[in-house]
């Protein structure tokens, strides 16, 4: 899988919240200061070059949708990170939350609830 841009990612996250869209509803979707029209065209075509997006002819439109979820995505991003700073280490990558205080008590006990209810 191909690392997306900030940019590449924020264009997924619309598409993701949308299912599917034609080039105005996803700028439409963007946050302020919304890309010119233009941009996102470009970075639509960069996304179904490299595989996350594919391309419905609807009359003279075009409807996008997504070729990879957003679990896809997010799971492959997560390790990729915890490869690179931690190495590999899931563990590490928590207990570095914890240190920075990114992470509550709380959160860590409701994590280790569902790490044992999906054992189940």
């Amino acid at each position: 899988m191909k690392t997306l841009t900030k940019a590449e990612e924020q264009i997924m996250l619309s598409i993701w919240k949308l299912e599917k869209g034609f080039l105005r509803e996803i700028v439409e979707a963007q946050p302020e200061p919304k890309p010119h029209q233009n941009t996102v065209a470009t970075i639509l075509k960069i996304l179904v070059d490299k595989g996350y997006v594919g391309v419905n002819q609807v009359g003279r439109m075009h409807e996008y949708y997504a070729l990879i979820s957003k679990a896809e995505y997010s799971s492959h991003t997560m390790r990729h990170l915890v490869e690179g700073y931690f190495e590999g280490s899931f563990a590490d990558a928590v207990s570095f939350m914890v240190k920075q205080k990114e992470i509550s008590v709380k959160e860590l006990e409701l994590l280790l609830q569902q790490m044992k209810n999906a054992k189940k």
